[in-house]
């Protein structure tokens, strides 16, 4: 036995001076990373001194070969830099960002090439291939080895037929198993250090999710292809046996970004671009009919308007009272959730409704119609339906139950996508997997759900002020989330209980508020009722006044699952919203971002009382400049929401 021992040393030793490595730093040099090649690839990280990353093996196994094959070499390695700005026809949290990045391309012998980039705000590889024909993948290997006293965010699921709907268990790294299956994004911390997991450029291949081992790792995997599936009801497509392979792809093309947002504080994780910078860039030529904007939704309150001489539901008069709710505030969409057609054909509108006569309505008022459909009931009719609610005037579609990302339910995404920019149809994703490039490549998927959002009040407990305060800094980075904010019925935590048909959230008025700086999403949900509204003409103003794309986001104050405090620049305006969990904070904020000059400023802040009573708040009006300080106090689940315009 010892003999063998001392063998196996000997050999690692011979595979060490014989391995490759190779090395590429961020543009700041902060961030290293290492790839060795000794018959196997592995990569590492550092930040500084500490290692964040360890030796982590990644490969692909194709019907034909592996990669890297048994015998493979490296044929050459070349590096290069990029520096320059990216203008997104969407503007998310900037107008303007820098693609900034060292790139390492290694290229095999067997006809396959790795290409590293290092930003600054993390690192990302992929797998290039150049064959010819088609390929079948059986399986891609993406360890994560990360160091002792990892601890973990974790989206744990139950399967990979999800809504990707979840709350985030926080526990220590080595206690997540192999039975653990988690979505993406996922946050792990390391020595104080974030590493966000997640991926981008995701086309014809299938998203990757997370298992553990018992210990400080965690691996890739990936729903294998589909074989016999099954609908269930209306709209859940179960797979009931899969095949022996995760995608049948072409030959020649480039794999998905794995994406490591790598940040040394929490602020730094809100404003990362990187998800959006490593996406394709747009395919679509004519991309000035996209309109950003805020949308009168009717599910989550339930249609339950009053105070008029009509019978509230689905019909004509419900939906022009939204419509005209819309037009008084500057609103620029309603949406006709289910009920608007005949579940089972997305032509089939019911007798109540006239969807001709809505757009004609709604274009009168200067506000647009977007409809909700079934996912698979949409792929039956596709090419009628477009082009019909094209004909009627609609402007969008809100796409829901995938709840799937095997390559055939992406490759759905895909051709949604481009369809619908055929007709000039915005596309918000729900039931739906989380960002992962395709807003860039087309920008007419405005925004997407694949978050655990305001809509879970009406029947759960999980949608707290803790809760909300996660999710800005996990699955926020990865894009826009379509969590629909906005109750005007706020409750402490003693008070609140779920209702369906008059649902309420948790936490203080200024908490929603304030959602609308902090969230997002540029089509960005009013989620309660128009009468509602309408009672509370303040609060409506402030949110009609928020924009929904933005040309500068700057994270002021920030803890994961504590607080958040950003400002955010649209033009010569800037806004503020700040958010706490369940306890009672104060900051002091410096304007010194503001320009030279006063400014008026319209604070909203939770009322002396909104410990007890959620829905007081405190509307105050100031002149400031950028020698000031503003003194932020927000009740628990409280909030803080500001305009501040240029005199």
């Amino acid at each position: 036995m010892r003999n063998l021992i001392v063998i196996l040393i000997l050999s690692r030793l011979v595979l060490c001076a014989t391995a490759q490595v190779n090395t590429i730093q961020s543009p700041d040099g902060k961030i290293e990373l290492a790839v060795t090649f000794d018959t196997l690839v592995h990569w590492q990280v550092k930040l500084g001194d500490k290692q964040l990353i360890l030796p982590s093996e990644i490969s692909m196994e194709l019907v034909t070969q592996k990669l890297p094959a048994e015998k493979d070499r490296i044929k050459k390695v070349e590096k290069s830099s990029n520096d320059e700005i990216v203008k997104p026809v969407v503007a998310n949290k900037d107008s303007e960002i820098p693609d900034l990045y060292n790139q390492m391309a290694i290229e095999f012998k067997s006809g396959f090439t790795l290409i590293f980039r290092a930003y600054n705000d993390g690192i990302a590889y992929r797998f290039v291939t150049d064959f010819k024909g088609n390929v079948i993948v059986f399986d891609e290997k993406a360890e994560i080895n990360l160091p002792d006293n990892t601890s973990a965010w974790y989206p744990l699921e139950e399967s990979f037929m999800s809504h990707n709907e979840r709350t985030y268990i926080h526990t220590d790294l080595d206690t997540i198993e192999v039975k653990h299956l988690a979505s993406l994004p996922a946050l792990f911390k390391t020595g104080g250090i974030n590493i966000l997991v997640t991926e981008s450029a995701l086309e014809d291949y299938p998203g990757m999710w997370l298992r553990g081992n018992g210990s400080n790792s965690v691996k890739g995997v990936f729903p294998y292809y589909p074989d016999e599936e099954r609908l269930f009801g209306d709209r859940d497509v179960r797979v009931l046996s899969r095949r022996d392979f995760i995608a049948e792809t072409k030959g020649t093309r480039s794999f998905p970004w794995r994406t490591f947002i790598i940040s040394e504080n929490d602020a730094g994780l809100i404003e990362s671009n990187l998800v959006f910078l490593l996406a394709d860039e747009c395919r679509m030529e004519d991309t000035g009919w996209i309109k950003p904007g805020k949308v009168a939704w009717d599910w989550w309150n339930n249609l339950n308007i009053y105070g008029v001489d009509f019978r509230a539901g689905i019909n004509k008069e419900t939906y022009e009272y939204f419509i005209d709710f819309a037009s008084e505030y500057g609103i620029e969409y309603v949406i006709l959730d289910e009920g608007w057609y005949k579940l089972g054909d997305v032509l089939d509108v019911v007798p109540a409704l006239n969807i001709q006569h809505l757009c004609d309505y709604a274009r009168s008022k200067d506000v647009g119609i977007i409809l909700w459909v079934v996912w698979n009931t949409l792929d039956a009719k596709m090419y009628a339906a477009l082009p019909q609610y094209e004909a009627w005037g609609v402007k969008g579609i809100k796409v829901d139950f995938m709840q799937r990302d095997d390559q055939k339910v992406v490759n759905y995404y895909w051709r949604v996508a481009e369809r619908a920019a055929q007709h000039k149809l915005l596309v918000d994703f729900h039931g739906a997997y989380k960002p992962a490039g395709l807003r860039r490549t087309w920008p007419n998927v405005i925004t997407r759900e694949g978050v655990k959002g305001l809509e879970n009040t009406k029947s759960s407990y999980d949608i707290t002020p803790d809760h909300d305060l996660l999710i800005p800094f996990i699955r926020m980075v990865a894009g826009p989330m379509d969590y629909t904010p906005g109750a005007m019925i706020n409750f402490d935590r003693l008070n609140f209980k779920p209702m369906y048909n008059r649902p309420a959230s948790m936490g203080t008025r200024v908490h929603q508020l304030a959602m609308y700086v902090v969230y997002e999403s540029p089509l960005q949900m009013l989620s309660d009722n128009p009468s509602n509204y309408r009672k509370e003409h303040e609060c409506t103003a402030f949110i009609a006044s928020v924009p929904v794309t933005w040309d500068e986001t700057r994270v002021l104050e920030a803890a994961t699952g504590e607080f958040l405090v950003i400002a955010r620049r649209k033009g010569a305006d800037w806004f503020l919203g700040a958010m706490t969990d369940w306890e009672a904070r104060e900051f002091d904020v410096k304007l010194s971002f503001l320009g030279e000059g006063e400014y008026s400023a319209e604070i909203f802040s939770d009322g002396i009382n909104a410990d007890r009573y959620a829905q007081d708040y405190k509307k105050t009006e100031l002149t400031v400049s950028n020698n000031d300080t503003l003194k932020i106090q927000m009740a628990p689940g409280g909030g803080y929401a500001a305009r501040i315009t240029k005199n």
